[in-house]
């Protein structure tokens, strides 16, 4: 018997390299339920095509040796089940999806997975104010430097805003309870993002209610700490919006001015005007993977979740694919 290979086929033998890209590339726009009944193919056939596909665009693109990495982690099921994402944000793409949870041992891996070589390489890593994340790069590069991501910080600032209205309402009664139903998103917005309605909305609670006007001037005022180049400038705002909380009886941003000044190396480190990463980038990155994971939603295969956060990044693979 003889078997002839034919180079135009793809890996799997019922199709050929140009409906198998062309399957790959639709999937980079959509669902794999979605591509499966717009090509009349059986859902499994398309996921296959599709890890085909995204194993090749990493394949291509290899792992780089990266100047300044964003650690973040995600939650892949409901309750405590993370996964850590290390990007590179020069390149802005995710570069390493793995661990199993998001302590100091789960992150080595990223780091045992880089080697030696490409991990003398980092200089600056982005991340949250996680004491295990901080523990294994330092430990794995040491000299680097942390920077504090602000959008993780201004979220634990929306928390203690949060707490801040939700005892209000436990404590208020009739009229002045009911300014405050319904409002938490309004008052968790930037002012510059409210709508007209949500601004007459703010304005008819902060008339009912001293406190919540206090904090939500407060949570407005804080951003412009990002706005110094010098990290003396910076600590002197901060102290002085600090001092603004005396007598104003906030304890959840009692707390949080805490959190700050115990964390204050790694925010001073945004301060200085060499170290501006793209942070928005970051946040960016974070929202894309929250979009592919909706999209995912209902796979088991973990492996499968893991390359679609790697491949969503890279460019499509092109025809130079089918040669």
């Amino acid at each position: 018997m003889f078997v002839e290979h034919l180079d135009w086929l793809a890996e799997n033998p019922h199709f050929t390299k140009r409906f198998a890209l062309h399957v790959g590339e639709s999937c980079r726009e959509g669902t794999v339920a979605t591509v499966a009944q717009r090509e009349r193919l059986h859902h499994s056939t398309v996921r296959e095509l599709d890890r085909l596909y995204m194993e090749q665009q990493l394949a291509k693109a290899g792992l780089p040796a990266p100047r300044v990495i964003g650690v973040d982690e995600i939650s892949i099921r409901k309750g405590h089940d993370y996964r850590i994402v290390v990007s590179d944000l020069e390149r802005g793409r995710p570069i390493w999806v793995g661990g199993y949870g998001r302590t100091e041992e789960d992150l080595d891996l990223f780091f045992k997975c880089l080697g030696p070589v490409k991990t003398r390489r980092i200089k600056q890593a982005v991340m949250d104010m996680w004491k295990a994340f901080r523990n294994s790069v330092t430990k794995h590069v040491p000299g680097v430097l942390i920077v504090y991501d602000k959008f993780h910080i201004m979220r634990h600032l929306g928390e203690a805003l949060d707490e801040v209205r939700r005892s209000e309402y436990r404590r208020l009664v009739g009229k002045d309870r009911s300014y405050i139903k319904g409002q938490r998103y309004t008052l968790l917005t930037r002012r510059k993002n409210l709508t007209l309605n949500g601004r007459r909305a703010l304005a008819k609670l902060f008339k009912a209610n001293k406190r919540l006007n206090v904090a939500y001037l407060l949570k407005e005022s804080f951003g412009q700490l990002w706005d110094y180049r010098t990290e003396a400038g910076a600590r002197r705002f901060f102290e002085r919006w600090r001092e603004s909380l005396k007598w104003q009886r906030l304890r959840p941003y009692d707390k949080f001015a805490k959190m700050i000044d115990r964390h204050w190396d790694g925010i001073a480190s945004y301060c200085h005007p060499d170290n501006k990463c793209s942070l928005g980038m970051v946040e960016g990155l974070n929202t894309k993977i929250r979009v592919l994971q909706r999209r995912a939603y209902g796979y088991r295969d973990e492996d499968f979740l893991r390359l679609k956060i790697l491949a969503a990044f890279l460019p499509p693979l092109g025809r130079q694919a089918l040669k």
